[in-house]
């Protein structure tokens, strides 16, 4: 009788995991961005089929990237929703900016989501 080899299920390395963990942290952040945009907050959630869970498999030059990446976008998000804030509670109309902010982040999204490695 012949017995055949399973392959493994790929798992996430603890790098990869703690990317997820800023992954979801970094779409909190764009709800409330997106929510002083006028958008559905909603619309910043990860989805279900966007690759998401595959980022956890990145590893290599994909892994840096991708951890890079989302410093950067954190600290984009992180500058802009304190400037979007302090304006919102001086009065200014803050929609026009926080709408550019919305479409900055859609952009970074996009290009992390590139580098989910191929299945």
């Amino acid at each position: 009788m012949t017995t055949l080899a399973v392959p493994p299920t790929p798992s996430a390395s603890p790098r990869a995991e703690a990317l997820l963990v800023q992954w979801r942290a970094l779409h909190e952040a764009a709800g409330l961005v997106a929510n002083l945009a006028g958008e559905p907050a909603a619309a910043a959630a990860p989805q279900a089929d966007d690759g998401t869970e595959s980022l956890g498999l990145a590893n290599g030059w994909r892994l840096a990237l991708i951890g890079r990446g989302l410093a950067d976008t954190a600290a984009i998000l992180e500058g802009g929703i304190r400037a979007l804030l302090v304006a919102r509670a001086r009065g200014a109309e803050v929609r026009p900016a926080a709408q550019a902010l919305w479409q900055e982040f859609l952009a970074a999204r996009a290009a992390l989501l590139a580098l989910v490695p191929p299945h």
